[in-house]
């Protein structure tokens, strides 16, 4: 399963619900295109391990649907206030404030209804669902948006860490958790697992920061926001080149851990994350 066939799953995953202003709202930033990041991650890391991704495309499906919900949520006007989201109108622009919190509402608690449809082990599928929630919560992203929104009269780079680490690492990290428990792996490897995706988070979130400084919302798809509400950022801490050079170095780490990983192929992983590195938005 590639990029074209998700998509068509994910364009199918909201049929059985009642038809409403709220789906209608749904649909549109789900189906709104993007980079698949985590669903991809989980794909290629069950194919790593030999296993159909088939498996686990229940799981894809409800990680895009509560990373939609995020967005969603982080682009209304009580957040970051945003009215540009890859390349269209944000969801309360587009339909209306009150339509766009209910729509991040239902995304998230249909995922896990969705992902409830998952054929394996049901206690793998328990534990994946319980390790979903807590990525996803109050002590995951959630709480990563939480220290987001606190105002600080300094900052240092452990505090934007911290921050990068829930709110960001927590959903690059949680792919690769119920893919490797999916497959079986062993407490050593998921361990692993949980790096890989702690240092790919916070590799991500400081080249979304570079990003945001060389180049323009046309480009980025997405309004500048952190720059407009004066965010403390990676570079803004660090500087331009000492922010790259961190980035380079924990994407490097994480491909070199891929390899690490016994009895998993990392070819289409390694890919991956590669693209990402390359990425212009």
């Amino acid at each position: 399963m590639k990029k074209n066939e998700f998509e068509e799953y994910l364009y199918h995953s909201l049929d059985d619900v009642t038809d409403s202003r709220v789906k209608e709202a749904m649909l549109y930033s789900l189906t709104a295109g993007g980079k698949r990041i985590r669903p991809l991650m989980l794909e290629e890391v069950l194919e790593g391990y030999g296993i159909d991704p088939q498996k686990g495309i229940y799981f894809a499906c409800a990680l895009e649907m509560i990373h939609t919900y995020s967005l969603i949520h982080d682009d209304l006007p009580a957040m970051d206030n945003d009215t540009l989201r890859r390349g269209k109108p944000t969801n309360h622009v587009m339909f209306d404030e009150a339509t766009a919190i209910l729509a991040g509402d239902g995304l998230l608690t249909h995922a896990f209804a969705f992902a409830a449809k998952t054929q394996a082990d049901p206690a793998v599928v328990v534990s994946c669902m319980r390790d979903l929630s807590e990525s996803a919560g109050p002590d995951g992203m959630v709480y990563g948006q939480c220290l987001d929104m606190q105002e600080k009269q300094s900052y240092t780079f452990e505090d934007i860490r911290k921050v990068y680490q829930y709110k960001t690492g927590c959903l690059l990290t949680i792919p690769l958790v119920i893919a490797a428990k999916l497959a079986g792996v062993s407490e050593k490897d998921l361990s692993l697992w949980k790096e890989i995706g702690y240092k790919l988070g916070l590799a991500f979130q400081i080249q979304d920061d570079i990003l945001d400084v060389t180049k323009t919302a046309d480009e980025l798809g997405k309004t500048n926001s952190d720059i407009r509400n004066e965010k403390v950022t990676s570079v803004s801490t660090l500087g331009l080149k000492q922010s790259e050079e961190l980035m380079n170095e924990l994407y490097e780490e994480c491909l070199s851990l891929c390899h690490n990983l016994d009895g998993f192929d990392p070819e289409g992983l390694v890919t991956l994350i590669n693209s990402v590195i390359q990425r212009v938005y």
